[in-house]
């Protein structure tokens, strides 16, 4: 056995398939793999190894778990899930995504491509963490060798919905699951509004600019979809919301137009983009997802504003400025007459975002990076029991405070948002979805799946004879 590799996810939507083929390429080398959701993967963490803990973030709330993490002999390494489309200045990026206290903490950082690698270098406090920029595992997904992978789920999406359009929505900081999770907070009964949770990092000025843009796109884009419908009735209209978002604003449209599907369960992103004949987005992953799966995107831009827009997305993707614009695009697209948007500036401008686009897998280098890390961590003495002990405690203590704010009303904590955003799987399609994985990329280490707890799996190397039923 290699080690232990701790990979908590935070949105099954958007991590879990990924962070699943991480895995399957880390049991192939050796590691034992603790996969699942972060919520219960952090208040179990005294259960583990030591070994190294993957973060999708470093955010100053990060401190907490990684001071603990520490604590008990853990390394840390860390992707950011949110640094392939940032904010316009990079100031904001960094007040929002990075803390110096957290960034303490971290071994190494993991980098999707050189522009990401350099926002980590500009960070005032970064202060020489070592940058490995290996490409990301969201990225190895859309390679055509991954794409069989979703093949049977896209063509589930085909007989479900037949020939659709997908609109993706990105308005999480104004129609957010809670109204407190906005980046301004209700009006108090003077009719003032304080600053929500989605504002960290912004000054007022900012955070009220940008709620002001993402309302108007947010209204055009609850205007523009079912005229959409009626501009193409030989089509469907399939809306995913963001998962952070609050569904019932599109599920109310959808009631009073029968051609507009709403979907929120409907697993990765992936194979909703290589059913749907276009995607329609405003500054959203999804469009350069779009692009790196061949299929045309379209953003749908009738409110412009560089200093609120992230421009990644949108430089992937077809320009409409106004609904006539916008059916325009797709007519042709539907004709067969267009199909992504190409060019030299596209291709560079990808290769400049993501790594691994072709050659060794983003997994691989991953998984090389941890393999060093973990070679130079077992030369090192674990830290005293009396530290040890601390961490224990502490992780426990954690735990009941985390219970005890799950109690109120508008928590990020209660569990009906945590189901929202990991609604679980069973370890039967953990085993499933791994085999397809280990198939598609010819590995042929045979692998245990064990349930830690609810919605938290360890994944291994099989012995020979062993049982690869779940305990």
């Amino acid at each position: 056995m290699t080690g232990t590799l701790l990979i908590p996810v935070e949105n099954q939507v958007r991590e879990l398939d990924a962070k699943l083929l991480l895995a399957a390429v880390a049991v192939q080398r050796g590691f034992a793999c603790v996969v699942g959701s972060r919520t219960e993967l952090d208040f179990r963490l005294g259960r583990f190894p030591r070994g190294v803990y993957l973060s999708k973030s470093m955010t100053r709330h990060s401190r907490k778990v990684f001071s603990i993490l520490r604590q008990l002999g853990h390394e840390i390494v860390v992707w950011d899930e949110e640094s392939l489309v940032t904010y316009a200045d990079p100031r904001i990026y960094h007040a929002r995504r990075l803390a110096p206290e957290s960034l303490a903490f971290v071994s190494h950082l993991f980098a999707w491509g050189e522009a990401d690698a350099e926002l980590f270098r500009k960070y005032p406090a970064y202060a020489g963490t070592p940058i490995d920029v290996t490409g990301n595992p969201r990225g190895d997904l859309l390679r055509p060798e991954l794409r069989p992978y979703f093949e049977r789920a896209a063509e589930a999406c085909r007989r479900e919905h037949g020939d659709f359009l997908l609109v993706n929505t990105n308005f999480g900081q104004v129609n957010a699951f809670y109204p407190t999770m906005n980046l301004l907070e209700p009006p108090d009964p003077e009719g003032a509004r304080g600053l929500g949770r989605g504002a960290v990092g912004m000054t007022r000025d900012y955070a009220e600019g940008r709620a002001a843009h993402k309302r108007a796109l947010l209204e055009s884009f609850l205007e523009m979809i079912p005229r959409l419908a009626d501009a193409f009735p030989a089509q469907n209209v399939v809306v995913r919301p963001h998962p952070v978002e609050n569904p019932s604003v599109y599920r109310e449209l959808a009631a009073r137009h029968p051609r507009v599907h709403v979907v929120t369960d409907g697993g990765s992103p992936v194979p909703w983009l290589l059913a749907a004949r276009a995607l329609v987005h405003n500054c959203c992953t999804t469009g350069l997802e779009a692009w790196m799966l061949g299929k045309p995107a379209v953003a749908y831009r009738p409110v412009r504003d560089p200093s609120y827009e992230e421009s990644l997305p949108n430089e992937l993707s077809h320009d409409a400025g106004d609904l006539a614009e916008l059916v325009s695009v797709l007519r042709r697209v539907v004709a067969g007459e267009l199909g992504r948007k190409e060019g030299e500036a596209e291709r560079r401008l990808l290769e400049q975002h993501v790594a691994g686009g072709s050659g060794p897998f983003a997994c691989d280098h991953i998984v090389a990076a941890v393999e060093r890390i973990e070679a130079a961590r077992r030369d090192a003495r674990p830290p005293a029991l009396r530290v040890r002990a601390e961490g224990h405690w502490r992780t426990l203590r954690r735990r009941v405070k985390k219970w005890t704010q799950a109690r109120k009303p508008d928590s990020k904590n209660r569990s009906e948002f945590q189901r929202h955003r990991y609604p679980g799987i069973t370890a039967e399609e953990v085993r499933e979805r791994l085999g397809r994985f280990q198939e598609l990329l010819g590995l042929d280490a045979p692998a245990r799946v064990s349930r830690v707890c609810a919605h938290v799996y360890r994944i291994e190397r099989r012995a020979a004879g062993g049982s690869p039923t779940a305990r």
